[in-house]
């Protein structure tokens, strides 16, 4: 059996991006990761071989995708799925507040 709570030791200041692994199997990663006031750099973009859907459980979070202009704007509840090799990147998350996200990388 595998349990914890998702809310249990969020950080509220980190330097960088807490990224946890809930569960891992060939072909499913379920991870837990915590963002305060976290963004990556213009010319930064996520690329990744296995599709994701993330779901947004506190604060608030920016996502843009290559060729779009305003960012996709996640607040409690908001989920996105985004296909393998959909190049994307975290805009901005809430600096005054911690934002947790649940994201499920599968194949």
């Amino acid at each position: 059996m595998i349990k914890g709570n998702l809310f249990e030791n969020v950080a509220r200041k980190l330097p960088h991006e807490e990224v946890v692994a809930l569960l891992s199997a060939p072909n499913v990663r379920i991870e837990r990761i915590v963002s305060t006031g976290h963004a990556n750099p213009p010319d930064q973009w996520y690329d990744q071989d296995r599709a994701e859907w993330v779901l947004l459980l506190a604060g608030s979070a920016g996502l843009i995708f290559e060729g779009e202009t305003e960012p996709l704007v996640l607040e409690p509840g908001s989920y996105v799925h985004i296909d393998a090799h959909v190049r994307h990147r975290v805009a901005w998350t809430d600096p005054s507040a911690a934002t947790v996200w649940l994201a499920i990388h599968y194949q």
